[in-house]
């Protein structure tokens, strides 16, 4: 039987927006003696609401955790998966102790070795093999067992070349090579990953996640996952945690898990277009969807192989200089699965005068996303840099198995496109 190494009792965390404090000395000394030497509840912070980023609040305190409870036994491969602003990377700094809780309790039993944000604990100046010493003595590691696994930590990381040079000269992809190579190597008894991974190279993602899965099967340790990839957290973890505006609402199996995401990524797909508009520079007047010719509407169902059009209606308020227009698509995981810009097909807008209306006219090529729930964004901006406006979800669609693949079967789900292909044989 396992014993626990992580216990979760009763956790939240509130911030406060924007001016820190209670506005008056005597208050701040008061929360500080009720908190900090009594132990009790912050009287100033009950007022708080739970953290859904979608809707305006009425107040200054959000709570970005809000009395959460669970237990991780040991060599349990957790994975921990919400929408953005779910609450997600707070509860792995507060296991970390990054931060501290508002309200609630942390029990570990055992070392850690966190891995959050890209080159954290890094100093730039240094050389790649002294911030070796450097990060895995912050991670707690002593110095005669980072000289021990050295070179296995520098193999591991891929960087021999560049082992000797100042970090301030690695690429992103590099320095999340170095970190993740000294967190995996640590003898700890916890490891906790945020989703720096996305950084690295689909070869390197594949050999940490390779890591991971030898760290919590083979050497019996835990290991806490957060990420957007549900083929990544379903081959890996045995158990998810969902986190719903900063509230736990599915603690179980990781395909179970994976499914009450999914459902409520699926909720959020079908809602309504949202405008929002960030200048007063620029305004989308119409925004439509076109099948064979006819306009379709939001929701509608398509098959794989069909060709959309996209119409979009524009009012330049003010001059823009280099406009730029992009639209993602986003699986039922919330997964990006396309980018399209207009650098694509060479269009560009270096400049457009106020008081003139734009009419834009995108057509796509085959669809060939595997069947299942889909939604698209629209984002114009200056350049790749101001956002100028913005639709979420402008269009959602169910994409459909067609006569396009002559396959009787359903094609794959954890497949993410459709490549078309013909087949001869003599």
């Amino acid at each position: 039987m396992h014993k626990p190494v992580i216990q979760v009792e009763n956790l939240s965390k509130a911030y406060q927006i924007g001016q820190i404090g209670t506005g008056t000395i005597s208050r701040d000394i008061e929360r500080f003696w009720l908190t900090k030497i009594l132990g009790k509840e912050d009287p100033f912070l009950k007022i708080g609401q739970t953290n859904d980023r979608s809707k305006k609040g009425e107040s200054d305190i959000v709570w970005s955790l809000k009395d959460i409870n669970f237990e991780i036994n040991q060599g349990d491969a957790v994975g921990i998966i919400g929408k953005n602003g779910a609450g997600k990377s707070t509860l792995l700094k507060l296991l970390s102790r990054v931060t501290a809780p508002t309200t609630g309790a942390i029990k570990v039993k055992g070392r850690i070795a966190s891995l959050l944000e890209v080159g954290t604990g890094f100093h730039p100046e240094l050389t790649g093999r002294e911030n070796i010493y450097l990060n895995g003595a912050i991670l707690g590691m002593r110095k005669k067992e980072i000289t021990r696994k050295l070179d296995e930590i520098i193999d591991f990381s891929g960087v021999e070349r560049y082992i000797d040079t100042p970090v301030k000269r690695y690429s992103s992809g590099m320095y999340v090579r170095l970190a993740f190579a000294v967190a995996a190597h640590l003898e700890s008894e916890i490891l906790i990953v945020d989703e720096v991974l996305a950084v690295g190279d689909a070869e390197f993602q594949k050999k940490c996640l390779g890591k991971m899965g030898d760290i919590s099967k083979g050497e019996g340790r835990t290991v806490l996952f957060v990420s957007h990839n549900m083929a990544a957290v379903k081959s890996l973890c045995t158990r998810g945690i969902v986190l719903e505006n900063g509230m736990l609402v599915y603690d179980g199996e990781s395909s179970s898990a994976i499914d009450v995401y999914s459902t409520k990524i699926v909720e959020t797909l079908n809602a309504k277009p949202v405008h929002k508009t960030y200048t007063n520079r620029l305004k989308v007047t119409d925004f439509s969807v076109l099948l064979s010719g006819k306009i379709i509407n939001h929701g509608a169902t398509v098959l794989l192989g069909q060709k959309l059009t996209f119409t979009v209606d524009l009012d330049v308020l003010d001059t823009i200089n280099d406009l730029s227009i992009a639209m993602d698509v986003v699986n039922s995981n919330g997964e990006l699965i396309s980018h399209i810009s207009n650098e694509d097909d060479n269009m560009y807008f270096h400049k457009i005068d106020g008081g003139t209306s734009l009419k834009i006219e995108i057509n796509t090529a085959e669809l060939l996303f595997v069947p299942g729930h889909y939604s698209m964004n629209f984002w114009a901006g200056v350049g790749h840099m101001e956002t100028l406006y913005e639709i979420k979800n402008c269009f959602a669609f169910d994409l459909e198995q067609s006569s396009f693949t002559k396959r009787t079967k359903d094609l794959p789900k954890h497949s993410r496109v459709y490549l078309h292909t013909q087949w001869t044989s003599n």
